[in-house]
């Protein structure tokens, strides 16, 4: 284990103990593979461009071209990063003697967790790689190979495929602001909450809502709660088991704990 990333021992103690466990993450999980955040994501060609103005459905409907090619872009991002060695810890703390189950609840629209094995995996804000139809809302597949130019390449503008069901426009497959989260996935995020014995929070800053307040629902029926973040201005400031510490350095550590 690095030296210098010793987890708080209370965090240790709960980690052995702990039969169902939830993993919270946010955009600082993926950032430490390069993606960027969301609102990091104005560089180069969209350097003119509002993240925030092109993530919703009103923006798809008067410029479906321009919100495409942005998601593509992303999608690219995403694609060509890494799952880092955080990524890999949470895998193998699954597959841990004693743990019954360990779901992540990603706000992430990446799929960093699955390719690095991860099993059960929800994701609260969609997914870049699971595009349906604006219309109709059914599935699109035509993006299961994943290649393709390199980000920077890609142009402002593209037009979205059709949907072969009803010719609909497709859309990228992520929530938008002003829309619900997928009802399935929240529900199924609540319910594990209530059932888990601890939480790490990892890489979120804890602003996003409704997803922000899970640790609070976590707490409140006696759950035990970690942030783990290297932003000291995450840490919720009353509990011992917080870790100011970047997720690719502390869970590997925290996952090598176990051993000694």
């Amino acid at each position: 284990m690095n030296r210098q990333a010793v987890p708080p021992a209370s965090l240790v103690s709960h980690l052995r103990t702990a039969r169902r466990i939830v993993v919270l993450t946010g955009a600082g999980m993926s950032a430490e593979s390069g993606i960027p955040t969301f609102r990091d994501q104005g560089s180069g060609l969209w350097s003119r461009f509002d993240p925030q103005a092109l993530a919703t459905p009103e923006a798809f409907r008067r410029d479906p071209e321009t919100v495409w090619a942005w998601y593509e872009w992303r999608r690219r991002h995403a694609s060509l990063a890494v799952p880092h060695a955080g990524h890999f810890a949470l895998t193998a703390l699954a597959a841990g003697t004693g743990v019954e189950a360990l779901t992540i609840v990603t706000q992430n629209v990446d799929d960093l967790h699955e390719r690095a094995g991860a099993k059960a995996v929800l994701h609260l804000h969609g997914s870049l790689f699971a595009p349906r139809c604006f219309d109709c809302g059914r599935a699109w597949v035509g993006l299961a190979d994943t290649s393709g130019p390199e980000p920077e390449r890609i142009s402002t503008r593209l037009a979205p495929p059709r949907c072969a069901t009803c010719n609909g426009l497709i859309r990228p497959g992520v929530v938008w602001f002003g829309e619900g989260l997928p009802e399935a996935v929240w529900r199924e995020a609540r319910r594990t909450i209530e059932r888990a014995d601890l939480l790490l929070v990892v890489g979120t800053s804890g602003l996003v809502y409704p997803a922000a307040g899970l640790p609070d629902a976590a707490r409140s029926r006696g759950c035990a709660v970690s942030v783990i973040n290297p932003d000291a201005a995450s840490m919720t400031g009353h509990c011992a088991m917080d870790w100011q510490i970047q997720a690719g350095v502390g869970l590997p550590a925290l996952v090598s704990s176990l051993d000694t």
